[in-house]
């Protein structure tokens, strides 16, 4: 039971309602795609109330999302990774090769994935005992500001110590009021600090130390300590250092890496995407690609269920979530090799973008383009207003050049808005002769409409 509670605790308990809901407010349709994500999401959730010996026995329904590019995949992942308080990474396929080739091998997600699950756990044991190493920082400060009166200067040993001591505790107290009450921020004190580590060279093969997740100055500690160096830093400064080094202290770390493997194991999410990089379409193997498929293969224990050995520890994959994404513009989602198909039961189909999609995607997400044109000039003092018909006219701009030109969906926005804003954000603040600027439909039309119908500059150009 003490076990179900701590992997629990620590889950996303968000509904799937609730989950879609939040996705809402920074991607614009795709309402399938948020639907599966969030009933999968909640999903990791359920499994963990279920009773043990069945809870085994439920495996994740791992999804691919499959659109074109710049329909939300990547933008759902980001926001999946803000939403759930579970060990989250997300990864390019195309950065990965079959073992034996030069690059990196697909375990070295899991062991990326461990090191962020234990960093959370970390964080979370650290900010719990945060108080504690405050006042423990604080006192080590004291001892450097004003160091304790040692035994051997005192005269009189039966005498003088009690006044000493008095003294001391007096002016201790003192110098503790004043650095709580931050008189000593900006003095400078000495303290040591560890020297930074040499950096590693990959001596032979293609695998160096780090991407087997082996430390070797933990390996080698015993044999040679870990030099340190003097360093004069501001009261401030010393301060966050030793509250970090007391944290790290208090922390049972064997009891955190024990809850960490446990969260990464029940609760972990992969995110892999551009998974069409490497799918060749059937009928074109070998080129210079030849490793793709042996990826495929080498993906597949990891998303079936296998044990990858981390500098923490061994890590199941059994019941870690993966989501794939790719644009699929060649390929197709058949020709991964069959195995890995049946890997990923759910797929669901990104929509493309129509021009009221891109007029919501220009004003309702809280990160909204227009939102960050208006701040960024706001910097410069200079107040920017966009039309209802401005906005309607930059939507269905974009919509016809993706359609004429090359549909790279919302990304498209970005190229328009830069051409549109780019002789006022050139000139502000030193050439506009007003604080206000007012975009107009014909101002969009002026700007763009020659670059629109021109379809071989509009290639470089948008």
């Amino acid at each position: 039971m003490a076990k179900k509670q701590s992997i629990q605790s620590n889950g996303n308990e968000l509904t799937p309602r609730q989950i879609v809901r939040e996705l809402d407010k920074y991607i614009i349709g795709q309402d399938a795609a948020k639907k599966s994500v969030a009933i999968a999401l909640r999903n990791r959730w359920r499994r963990l109330q279920v009773a043990e010996g069945l809870r085994e026995e439920i495996m994740p329904n791992n999804i691919i999302l499959i659109g074109p590019t710049g329909v939300g995949k990547t933008e759902i992942a980001r926001r999946l990774a803000k939403l759930s308080a579970a060990p989250f990474i997300k990864v390019e396929a195309s950065k990965f090769t079959e073992v034996g080739y030069v690059g990196r091998d697909v375990e070295s997600i899991v062991r990326d994935l461990t090191e962020i699950g234990v960093n959370m756990v970390k964080a979370e044991k650290s900010a719990q005992v945060q108080d504690k190493a405050r006042t423990l920082a604080d006192e080590r400060l004291l001892d450097i500001l004003l160091p304790p009166v040692k035994r051997t200067q005192i005269a009189s040993p039966d005498e003088q110590p009690h006044e000493n001591h008095d003294d001391q505790e007096k002016t201790r107290v003192k110098f503790r009021d004043k650095l709580l009450n931050g008189s000593f921020e900006e003095r400078l004190v000495e303290i040591e600090l560890p020297a930074i580590p040499t950096p590693l060279m990959q001596v032979m093969g293609p695998f160096s130390v780090e991407e087997m997740g082996i430390n070797l100055q933990e390996m080698l500690g015993s044999i040679a300590p870990q030099k340190k160096k003097n360093r004069k830093v501001t009261v401030a400064e010393a301060r966050q250092i030793f509250i970090q080094e007391e944290s790290q202290k208090l922390i049972d770390m064997e009891k955190a890496v024990k809850e960490a493997l446990e969260r990464i194991e029940n609760s972990g999410i992969v995110f892999i995407d551009e998974i069409d990089k490497i799918t060749s379409a059937r009928g074109q193997q070998g080129g210079p690609d030849v490793s793709r498929e042996g990826v495929q293969r080498d993906l597949l224990p990891i998303v079936e269920g296998s044990n990858v050995l981390t500098k923490y520890g061994m890590v199941k994959t059994d019941h870690i979530l993966f989501i794939a994404s790719g644009a699929f513009h060649i390929a197709k989602p058949s020709d991964l090799i069959p195995e890995l198909q049946g890997r990923f039961p759910i797929r669901v189909e990104l929509k493309s973008l129509s021009e009221d999609d891109f007029v919501k995607i220009l004003t309702l997400p809280q990160n909204a383009l227009l939102k960050q044109y208006i701040a960024l000039m706001k910097t410069e003092g200079i107040t920017i207003e966009f039309e209802a018909d401005a906005i309607r006219e930059i939507a269905k701009i974009a919509f016809e050049v993706n359609e004429q030109v090359e549909n790279i969906g919302a990304r498209r926005l970005h190229t328009i808005m830069t051409t549109l804003l780019e002789e006022h954000l050139y000139d502000a603040p030193d050439a506009l002769k007003s604080t206000s600027l007012n975009i107009t439909k014909e101002i969009v039309q002026r700007k763009l409409n020659s670059i629109v119908k021109n379809r071989d500059l509009s290639r470089y150009i948008l």
